[in-house]
């Protein structure tokens, strides 16, 4: 997963195009090349829109603390092989059935067990951090996988603004319910509102980040638009979409796969080869764009950064 840390964009340039292309037209592209979205290229006022074609190679530009050298997966793909299952439960269901989804105004609300809880317009959220380029590599883990290139800044930037009290063991966080938008919502496939958790120190490790692009541009709506978390060692159900809440809590919170199947996917659901799912073996994952199936890496290819969260743990039983 390749991210930069974003910059304090304008309402008006995370909101969709077709909002405000009559008032204002979207910058046009600032680079084609990978050292554009990484080399400050990102400024106030600014927000890159090198949306590349599937036959652009993209190059990325200098090396971060998690950076990678896999290839990224192409902006087709990684938009149109969605799980999103507020809109469907097929993967191509989330890009034909999202396309009409209202994403302004977002309003995220942060509550429970913090000393200053706030609702926040999710353009303010981006103002909680300060400018710094950041690299890493994501791969979305569930018998597929994907390299995506994020925009976004780490979870711990809020969570620090919001001062959780001493009783704040873990972080709940809330999907948007909204039937008449989200058609799955009236319908028993999950119980709704899609909700996730995790621990508090997960929370805070530098890798667990909100996203607001892709590829240097928006968040398409498929993808989670405006405002989703990414963990990139656990698996992609955890990295929840289109958030609503952040609610500090001290007991763990029950989370929607969770509820939905406890026997298959539990409360950490860090990626662990050697904890087959109950209806397939977890030790290959297949690359979008590959045929061949590669061996899955322990935590998704991140042992060394977040292994030591898990000391003592038997992660068979806390899967």
């Amino acid at each position: 997963m390749l991210l930069k840390r974003a910059s304090d964009i304008p309402p008006s340039e995370i909101t969709p195009e077709s909002h405000y292309r009559d008032r204002r037209r979207f910058l046009k592209t600032v680079a084609m090349t990978g050292a554009a979205l990484v080399s400050g290229a990102l400024k106030p006022g600014s927000l890159i829109a090198n949306v590349p074609d599937q036959d652009t190679q993209w190059k990325p530009g200098p090396r971060g603390p998690f950076d990678t050298n896999e290839q990224v997966t192409p902006y087709k793909d990684i938009t149109t092989y969605n799980n999103f299952y507020e809109f469907g439960s097929d993967k191509e269901d989330p890009s034909r059935n999202a396309q009409g989804f209202r994403t302004q105004p977002w309003i995220v609300k942060i509550d429970g067990e913090v000393r200053k809880p706030a609702s926040y317009h999710v353009e303010d959220l981006l103002k909680l951090h300060k400018q710094e380029d950041r690299i890493y590599r994501h791969r979305c883990v569930e018998g597929w996988s994907m390299v995506i290139p994020w925009l976004g800044f780490p979870m711990a930037d809020v969570i620090k603004k919001v001062e959780p009290t001493s009783r704040a063991k873990f972080v709940e966080l809330t999907t948007l319910y909204d039937p008449e938008q989200m058609p799955s919502h009236r319908t028993r496939l999950l119980p709704w509102p899609y909700v996730e958790g995790l621990r508090m120190d997960e929370a805070l490790h530098p890798l667990a980040i909100f996203a607001v692009g892709l590829y240097g541009k928006m968040l398409p709506n498929q993808n989670g638009a405006p405002f989703r978390l990414v963990v990139p060692w656990k698996y992609g159900f955890k990295s929840i979409k289109s958030v609503v809440r952040i609610r500090f809590v001290e007991q763990q919170p029950r989370t929607t796969w969770n509820d939905a199947a406890p026997n298959e996917y539990g409360f950490y659901s860090n990626v662990n080869p050697e904890v087959d799912h109950p209806r397939w073996s977890q030790k290959f994952e297949r690359r979008i764009g590959e045929f061949f199936k590669r061996r899955t890496l322990a935590f998704n290819g991140y042992a060394e950064q977040v292994a030591h969260l898990y000391s003592g743990m038997d992660l068979r039983k806390f899967f």
